[in-house]
């Protein structure tokens, strides 16, 4: 696709898919266009960035939820060779959130660099077809009631134009995506001047992730598996620009004050500062343009969820947009994109605050509450699992219809399926899985396979591409399933 294609704005099941230009080429875009790419739709991802996957990223977490979706994407099992499990999260003090009894395969999170991610999410997408347009930046957008038109500037200035049935923007906080429909980003910054650095250690952390706060400081420590470690520290009193000089001094000083020592730390490759906000977008949507990942929300990097709840984002919406591109959905699907996704982003945001919060708690009361709370999640197991499957992502549930079946809008874990087979593989390939008690037949072989329990289950289920309970029944009929399937997959033809 590019700027002299005709507009193919109108989805037909008969024709050509409609296209869908992606602005942003991070883990959320890169994720989101290979979906698209995968389901046959024709995607463009503009990225005003050169071509390179960068180091110095800020992300160093996969959490069960996001490990859950990359393994029906087949890339979850790479990545847990490459990266380093942990079973804990420490999240300040004593507040440690076990994972080790998590209701996934993923009973842990992943550490490694978001380059990681970036690397095999790329190769994906450029696997499946996704056009990629580097070095060029949006101008512009105009929508009418067939499309988009996109202006953007490429790397020798020239300016570019594309059409696009939709447009989705995951390119980041300061995005000029949203900045083109006019959606406001309401919040504020909690933290300023956090520094960052990446260095060689002369003493090994004795733990794979080390984070502390104390008094007025705080320090995380994460190894990228190449001999350098990330430093992220924060000192309350040294509220500076984000263009203050920053030496190694300074940072040595911060983790000190936070760890305890600062292991030895020297040769820093790179070192910034930054400031962390929370914000929010009131909506995920304007007409046929889109917000997902940090364009759409940012938090603070408390629990290591930002990135997760960005490809979470681009998981469910990549599945909608392909069934209304091939004229398989009503556009109408769209708008569950923003009644699904936008709660779940505005509760991280909430959870990542408060960590943050009681972390640098330092006024007597608000001691008082972190020690209170500490000894809450230790005693009380509901409340610690509760917490557990917040920051994980697998405790959260979408909005089911008036009458619903009670597991409609839940999360299903990679359940065991006859033959050997399970939940996450069948997901492969961006199809609903019909999992029935008794061997029945669901035609739309190319959206849709069909299993049976490996149990003596009877409830069957229709799960979506990304992992949720579409519909399900206890004593489902054949007509029951057909029209069932027809309404969430459209006629089989």
């Amino acid at each position: 696709m590019n700027g002299t294609n005709p507009d193919r704005s109108r989805s037909s099941s008969h024709g050509s898919p409609d296209p869908v230009v992606v602005v942003g080429a991070g883990p959320t875009g890169l994720l989101l266009a290979g979906d698209l790419a995968a389901a046959g739709v024709p995607v463009t991802v503009l990225e005003k960035r050169p071509h390179r996957i960068s180091n110095l990223s800020r992300a160093f977490v996969l959490h069960a939820r996001t490990l859950e979706l990359l393994d029906a994407r087949a890339l979850a099992d790479d990545l847990e060779a490459v990266g380093r499990p942990l079973d804990r999260l420490n999240l300040f003090g004593r507040l440690t959130v076990d994972l080790g009894d998590l209701p996934s395969r993923f009973n842990h999170l992943l550490v490694l660099p978001q380059y990681e991610v970036e690397k095999a999410l790329e190769r994906r997408a450029v696997e499946a077809g996704a056009d990629f347009r580097y070095e060029t930046g949006l101008t512009g957008l105009a929508q009418d009631a067939d499309g988009v038109t996109v202006r953007a500037r490429g790397p020798e200035g020239e300016e570019e134009t594309f059409r696009a049935a939709y447009v989705v923007g995951a390119d980041g906080m300061r995005s000029a995506v949203r900045e083109a429909i006019g959606l406001p980003f309401p919040g504020r910054s909690v933290i300023r001047s956090v520094v960052l650095a990446d260095v060689k250690l002369a003493e090994k952390p004795p733990a794979l992730l080390t984070v502390n706060a104390v008094g007025d400081a705080f320090a995380f420590l994460a190894p990228f598996g190449d001999g350098y470690y990330r430093v992220i520290g924060w000192h309350r009193g040294r509220d500076v620009p984000d263009d203050a000089p920053l030496d190694l001094a300074e940072v040595q000083e911060i983790t000190r004050l936070a760890l305890g020592r600062d292991f030895g730390m020297h040769d820093a490759r790179w070192m910034s500062r930054f400031h962390s906000d929370e914000r929010q977008a009131p909506a995920y949507r304007a007409g046929r343009v889109f917000l997902a990942g940090d364009a759409a929300h940012v938090h603070t990097p408390a629990g290591g969820q930002g990135m997760n709840t960005g490809l979470q984002d681009a998981a469910n919406l990549g599945w909608k947009l392909a069934a209304v591109a091939t004229g398989h959905a009503d556009p109408g699907l769209l708008d569950t994109y923003q009644a699904e996704r936008h709660p779940v982003g505005r509760s991280v945001l909430r959870s990542s605050g408060g960590i943050v919060r009681l972390a640098m708690a330092k006024r007597p009361w608000t001691l008082a509450a972190r020690a209170a709370l500490t000894g809450f999640l230790d005693a009380v197991g509901p409340a610690r699992r509760k917490l557990a499957g917040q920051v994980t992502g697998i405790g959260y549930r979408y909005p089911a219809p008036r009458g619903a079946h009670r597991l409609t809008g839940a999360r299903v874990p990679d359940v065991a399926l006859a033959g050997g087979g399970r939940l996450y593989e069948a997901l492969r390939g961006g199809r609903f899985v019909l999992i029935a008690p008794e061997p029945c037949e669901g035609g739309r072989a190319d959206r849709l396979a069909v299993a049976r329990w490996a149990s003596d289950r009877r409830t069957t289920l229709l799960v979506r591409p990304d992992g949720y309970v579409a519909w399900a029944s206890e004593a489902a009929g054949a007509a029951e399933i057909r029209e069932a399937l027809a309404r969430h997959l459209g006629p089989d033809e």
